[in-house]
């Protein structure tokens, strides 16, 4: 089966899903093409959700560009589309002349990128906006702007929200060639066709977002040729605090922003993250890894207590090598490729100027782009019924019993919310794609208690046996033969 359209996305990152939501508004067809079968499993799926606010990025740079400018449209974006968001503000703590001085290169790096109100401020100043971070820290850069995000709340969002109006999801589907037809095409055919397992796909515009896999799509595309890195980070979480800490820096290195301790949009503690070049895919976590990142904590936090460690992770940010920056635009090899490669960090924040930029790209390049006159940028968000007021679970109980059967009792999560997670579009089709839209498995028992119920309902709703339900991609079963209790 071979499907036509205007314009495909390779990548259902936070960068793809992004884009595929900015380009939905205009009189396009759209097909955004994943390898995984669900969104934001690669590298948006391990990070920590820091909306960093743009003052790291060397000025001029493409990272600077669209930094600043990511961050300050995330209030609009978690308006529209009903994620959450927390623009807290942060610091990065000096504790020397040596880091001040670094604090105020920060600044002026801040202050040339548009980042607004930074301040260098003394221990007073940082025990009044952050109590619980070091006493020994001397100095800190102020800045008001930051905030975080779950990052793959944010591109599920984006992604539903692209799906009602019109866009098509194609999950499992890894492209494995892509055809590419000469200049003489006629104006408006299809110039790529993109081999997929599960039927090709033929398009007008091709957008490469395709994260740590950017490379090989642009090398099949016969477009530009680089290389990626595998730059790992090991990550720590934390069970819940009674508050959230403000997002607590280092002073950064030249390859990282250093080990990060931040509060999360649902009351966790993340220490964030390591960077060290590792073998392609390696999502191992390590001991040496972890420890570094738990003596980084304590350095920023004193009283933080590591032994409350609920999970720890892995993953990898997709960095070209040779550059530290990102690279959005028209190929200059093959026209009608966009390349949106090598989104390593600061891509979670810069994700809402990212896709504005690629519009501007594609407009620049003689893409009509006409608004449709039905676009309806709203999503509401699901119905969380841990954080409902009683008056609205009592609302959703007598509407459907469902919602007062408890099945994740770390995150307060119902039945009725998983199914919710299941049908909605596009939907979970794994028990991490439940856990990642409502949160079932999350807590301090990381699915302990709820997976196996979890797993039924999957079954239910999806109309398979219990033993072919995926934990997360394909060949990720969890049972073999049937579940004690289950019908």
């Amino acid at each position: 089966m071979t499907e036509t359209f205007d314009i495909a996305i390779v990548g259902a990152g936070i960068t793809g899903c992004a884009i595929a939501r900015q380009l939905a508004r205009y009189d396009l067809s759209i097909c955004v093409v994943e390898a995984a079968n669900d969104i934001a499993l690669g590298a948006s799926k391990a990070n920590g959700g820091l909306v960093h606010a743009g003052y790291d990025p060397a000025p001029g740079t493409v990272k600077a560009q669209v930094n600043a400018r990511g961050c300050e449209l995330y209030g609009t974006w978690a308006q529209e589309l009903g994620f959450l968001f927390r623009r807290t503000g942060s610091m990065v703590l000096g504790f020397n002349d040596e880091d001040r001085a670094h604090l105020e290169k920060l600044r002026s790096n801040g202050l040339a990128n548009g980042v607004p109100e930074l301040s260098i401020v003394g221990p007073e100043r940082i025990h009044e906006l952050e109590p619980r971070a070091s006493a020994d820290a001397t100095c800190a850069l102020w800045c008001p702007s930051t905030g975080f995000v779950d990052p793959f709340e944010v591109a599920i969002a984006a992604l539903e929200n692209a799906v009602a109006n019109g866009v098509t999801f194609m999950r499992s589907a890894p492209v494995e060639a892509i055809e590419v037809a000469g200049s003489d095409a006629t104006d408006g055919a299809a110039r790529f066709t993109l081999v997929t397992p599960v039927g090709d796909v033929r398009c007008r515009y091709l957008i490469n977002a395709a994260g740590n896999g950017a490379a090989d799509i642009s090398h099949m595309a016969g477009a530009e040729e680089f290389q990626m890195v595998w730059r790992q980070g090991n990550i720590v979480v934390l069970d819940k605090e009674p508050r959230a800490l403000m997002p607590l820096y280092p002073v950064p290195t030249p390859v990282s922003k250093g080990v990060i301790v931040t509060g999360t949009v649902h009351g966790n503690t993340v220490i964030t993250a390591t960077a060290a070049v590792r073998e392609p895919g390696d999502t191992q976590t390590y001991t040496n890894d972890v420890n570094a990142l738990l003596t980084g904590a304590r350095k920023l936090v004193p009283d933080l207590d590591t032994r409350r460690v609920v999970r720890a992770f892995a993953g990898g940010r997709p960095v070209i090598k040779g550059t530290n920056d990102f690279f959005i635009g028209q190929s200059d090899v093959v026209p009608g490729l966009f390349q949106a490669a090598g989104i390593q960090s600061p891509g979670v924040a810069s994700a809402p100027a990212i896709a504005e930029r690629m519009e501007h790209v594609m407009r620049e390049a003689g893409v009509a782009l006409r608004e449709r006159v039905d676009w309806d940028p709203i999503r509401h968000a699901p119905d969380d019924f841990d954080r409902a007021p009683l008056a609205r679970k009592e609302e959703l109980i007598e509407s459907d019993p469902a919602w007062g059967q408890i099945v994740c009792r770390c995150e307060t999560v119902p039945e009725a919310e998983i199914v919710a997670a299941i049908r909605c579009r596009p939907g979970a089709v794994s028990v991490e794609g439940v856990k990642r839209r409502c949160r079932a498995g999350m807590g301090r028992c990381q699915s302990g208690f709820c997976q196996s119920r979890v797993v039924a309902i999957l079954a239910r709703e999806l109309g398979c046996d219990p033993s072919e339900v995926l934990l997360e991609d394909a060949g990720s079963w969890l049972v073999e033969g049937p579940l004690k209790r289950v019908r």
